[in-house]
C-alpha cells in the first residue's frame, strides 16, 4: 500500500473517531493497516487544526 493511501486512511480513521461513530468491520481494518505512531501524530495535528479553526471562527464572529 502506498504512503499516500496509508496517510489518507489514517486521516479518515481519526475523523471518524472525532465523530465517535464507526462500524466494527471498518474499525478492524483500520487497526490492521495503521501504525499507532501515525495515528497519534495525525490525531494531535487534527486536534490543533480544529482548535485553531474554532479560534478563528470566534474572532471572526466577534468582529461582526
Amino acid at each position: 500500500m502506498s504512503a499516500v493511501i496509508k496517510f489518507l486512511r489514517t486521516i479518515r480513521a481519526v475523523l471518524w473517531s472525532f465523530l465517535g461513530i464507526r462500524k466494527g468491520a471498518g474499525f478492524q481494518e483500520d487497526i490492521a493497516a495503521i501504525t499507532p505512531l501515525h495515528l497519534i501524530g495525525v490525531g494531535i495535528a487534527l486536534c490543533f487544526l480544529f482548535v485553531f479553526s474554532l479560534i478563528l471562527l470566534v474572532q471572526w464572529m466577534v468582529k461582526i
